[in-house]
């Protein structure tokens, strides 16, 4: 199955290991230089020009992937599950 980010990206849901919120996560140093590291190493992906509200940190063949997406966390994980996600 797959997991619409927004805009025109989709990635598999097998390869998601995480939903996070941009708003409760960013306060921890670790997940900034987490966000950080992804941006210079080039792993983070921006699905929109909009400002984010959440990321997915996906794994495909030992390759971590961020993707920062408009669409909240909470919809994501709405339509994770409406897809039998867990």
């Amino acid at each position: 199955m797959y997991l619409h980010l927004g805009q025109d990206s989709v990635i598999r849901e097998s390869t998601v290991i995480g939903i996070f919120d941009l708003d409760n996560t960013t306060g921890s140093k670790i997940t900034r230089d987490f966000l950080s590291r992804a941006e210079r190493e080039g792993r983070a992906l921006y699905v929109s020009g909009e400002l984010p509200k959440a990321f997915v940190v996906t794994e495909d063949r030992g390759n971590t992937g961020v993707w920062l997406t408009q669409l909240g966390s909470q919809t994501l994980f709405r339509r994770a599950c409406d897809e039998d996600f867990i």
